[in-house]
């Protein structure tokens, strides 16, 4: 056993993987912060958060405050938390896509502070969507920071960061690699801790190269045309699974979702949202400049299916 006293706040996978690994790399983890419950699934039943599935198994104990203020909404479950960690009183915290803010009160409360999680080379990607926003924006590379949290939004000193190269990843795919590469990076830090028992060493951010990653709206969903096939084709990858990136097509009353595409190396000078031909081999649309290739498609209230199978179902109209 390490000797440190962690407590950890995460809410959805990506933070399981993190907290699992703390687990496994032996540090004792008596407590576990995650968002309430919340309905999910076609029949809205309540669902406990993937962090909070994982600490029942390990056996901690599972706090779940609708916020931490104690001048906020509900200053009796913020100061109930308060309570129990400081008669616990951990060596550090570990925050991973937690999903409230974190009051000065939190920020000071554990020995060695609280350590954040992020997906994206900070400073750039600040904010609630980083992963997306990066292939959307044809980021060559991303990757983690683990950061020492201070008030701001995630504004504070980097203390170590792992690089990935983005390729032609989507963001599910690109989220997985993120998370383990994270998961691992926690633990070195926490390791670095265990040994030095002092504040890790870390650098301030610099002021230049600061984008801010704006929470995704289902309203992104809707793929504009007018814009150049290889935006479109970021914002397919940036966009899957959530919200998902959506198209109308001729014969078709309902947007179908596109859940893959490419680029093709042509151009063509029919008006954009032109369907230039339809093959098993892919669906060509022209764009405000050059032509996009749709892959696999789903129908409203269908399955996702390969182009190959959605075009014989599909009758392009004259």
């Amino acid at each position: 056993m390490s000797g440190l006293k962690v407590v950890f706040a995460g809410t959805p996978e990506f933070a399981r993987l993190a907290y699992e690994a703390i687990v496994v790399a032996g540090f004792e983890v008596p407590l576990v912060l995650t968002q309430p419950d919340r309905p999910a699934g076609r029949g809205m039943k309540l669902q406990a958060s993937a962090v909070k599935q994982e600490a029942l198994k390990q056996g901690a104990q599972v706090l779940q405050p609708l916020s931490l203020r104690l001048d906020g909404k509900y200053p009796e479950q913020a100061q109930e938390a308060k309570d129990i960690l400081e008669a616990l009183r951990p060596d550090v915290m570990v925050v991973a896509a937690y999903g409230l803010i974190l009051p000065q009160w939190v920020l000071d409360l554990p020995k060695y502070g609280c350590l954040n999680i992020h997906a994206s080379l900070l400073p750039r990607w600040r904010g609630a969507a980083p992963i997306q926003r990066a292939i959307e924006a044809g980021d060559a590379e991303t990757g983690v920071a683990i950061m020492q949290m201070d008030i701001g939004l995630d504004t504070g000193d980097v203390i170590l960061e792992k690089r990935l190269p983005i390729a032609q990843q989507n963001a599910a795919q690109l989220h997985d690699q993120l998370a383990d590469i994270g998961a691992q990076a926690i633990v070195d830090a926490l390791n670095k801790l265990a040994f030095e028992r002092v504040r890790l060493t870390a650098e301030m951010q610099p002021e230049d190269g600061v984008t801010y990653a704006a929470k995704l709206e289902k309203a992104e969903a809707a793929l504009d045309l007018q814009q150049d096939a290889l935006t479109l084709w970021r914002r397919i990858r940036a966009f899957n699974p959530v919200p998902g990136a959506n198209l109308r097509l001729p014969g078709l009353a309902d947007p179908v979702k596109v859940w893959q595409a490419e680029v093709l190396e042509i151009q063509s000078h029919a008006e954009p949202g032109t369907v230039v031909q339809a093959t098993p081999e892919g669906i060509d649309i022209a764009t405000g400049a050059g032509v996009l290739r749709l892959l696999e498609l789903q129908k409203a209230g269908g399955k996702r299916q390969p182009v190959a199978s959605f075009v014989t179902g599909w009758k392009l109209p004259e």
